[in-house]
């Protein structure tokens, strides 16, 4: 396998990379964040204009890229540098509607890659522990019409959302795993409530509640009660961008981390000169190292069969969830007290490292998911 970027993608990367230097900084995060703005529309716009969110998708769907390593490329930008734009969303409930859409719901997957229309996923439940297939909001049918009841919970941009890709059971149990159908919902819909809110990390999430959410035929994305594996599908694209942003953030954190070991002085020297820490600082540089090859190893195979799939999947996330746990630990403590300081970008990585490990699964999760996979 080759692990070397293409030159379409390191043109891609170096452009993001400018682009964000030059218009997201730290201060811009902190202002949108204590403004009690959701995400900078300008910015989000801009991302579109440079082909940022077409990079998401391939060429039968509007974008031209839609691959492991493109989804890797652009994530580890946005991680570096803090971003906290829409994309996950247009990753999951966008890929969700340009890969089974028809007719009309394919143009929102148009909107979608021109920034001009955000859709969130919603299919997170109180009791779901994680798991895709545990769906309790139902779907049931009254005439030619389909109706809605349930509470999704840790909708991403819920309350920015103009459509809702929503997982409701229409058969079965609720931990079945046939039975499970995705719908598209206007979050204007009669019956639908959103509750919005911002996890620890500064980005923005949303209770759903559908209460007799009444929906045309239509609305429903894909086969009847054939949801889950394309739910999956669409979270493992999730997860790998999850899972490059992290890494994104680790480099992120361990260059202020390096920096301040050079600038900081005690007893007439750099505290990098001390051989403790340049001990703690080869022990994280090797985390990151292997987050890294993790990124690339689950990039290369997100195309794979279900099963070998979900495997990688599940290795890469518990990987990333422990390199990231040990990287926020190990800088803020070489920092001390200032990098816990709001004012200071590392606090804002170490948020976002905790939190990605607890979205879609974390570490301890996917440690018995990687075991029940390799069990067959």
């Amino acid at each position: 396998m080759d692990f070397n970027l293409t030159e379409e993608r390191m043109m891609l990367r170096d452009t993001l990379q400018r682009f964000l230097a030059d218009k997201y900084s730290h201060e811009n995060r902190r202002a949108l964040i204590a403004a009690g703005k959701p995400f900078d529309s300008g910015i989000y716009a801009g991302l579109a204009d440079l082909g940022v969110l077409g990079a998401m998708f391939r060429e039968d769907q509007g974008g031209f890229g839609g691959e492991g390593f493109d989804l890797m490329v652009v994530f580890e930008e946005l991680g570096r540098a803090g971003v906290i734009e829409p994309v996950l969303p247009a990753v999951l409930a966008g890929g969700l509607i340009a890969a089974f859409g028809t007719g009309r719901q394919r143009g929102l997957a148009d909107e979608i890659i021109a920034g001009t229309h955000v859709a969130a996923l919603a299919q997170g439940e109180a009791g779901s522990r994680y798991d895709l297939n545990h769906v309790e909001t139902t779907a049931a049918a009254d005439g030619d019409a389909i109706v809605l009841n349930g509470i999704k919970t840790h909708v991403l941009y819920g309350a920015e959302a103009q459509t809702l890709v929503v997982s409701a059971r229409e058969a079965g149990a609720a931990a079945d795993m046939a039975g499970i159908s995705l719908f598209l919902v206007p979050a204007n819909t009669p019956g639908v409530t959103v509750s919005g809110h911002r996890n620890m990390d500064g980005i923005p999430s949303a209770t759903v509640a559908l209460d007799g959410v009444r929906l045309a035929g239509t609305a429903r994305l894909g086969a009847a009660g054939g949801g889950l594996e394309a739910l999956e599908a669409a979270v493992a694209r999730g997860l790998a961008s999850l899972c490059a942003e992290a890494l994104g953030a680790m480099e992120a954190a361990k260059d202020l981390t390096i920096a301040y070991l050079k600038e900081r002085k005690q007893f007439g020297m750099p505290i990098g000169k001390f051989q403790a820490l340049q001990h703690r600082m080869a022990d994280m540089l090797i985390e990151v190292e292997q987050a890294r090859s993790a990124v690339i190893n689950l990039a290369g195979n997100l195309d794979q069969p279900r099963e070998l799939r979900e495997i990688h999947v599940s290795a890469a996330k518990n990987l990333i969830g422990r390199a990231g746990a040990l990287v926020a630990e190990e800088c803020i403590q070489m920092h001390g007290g200032i990098g816990m300081t709001d004012e200071y970008a590392l606090s804002h990585f170490a948020r976002r490292l905790t939190m990605i490990d607890h979205l879609f699964g974390d570490t301890d999760y996917h440690l018995e998911r990687f075991i029940a996979l390799k069990a067959g």
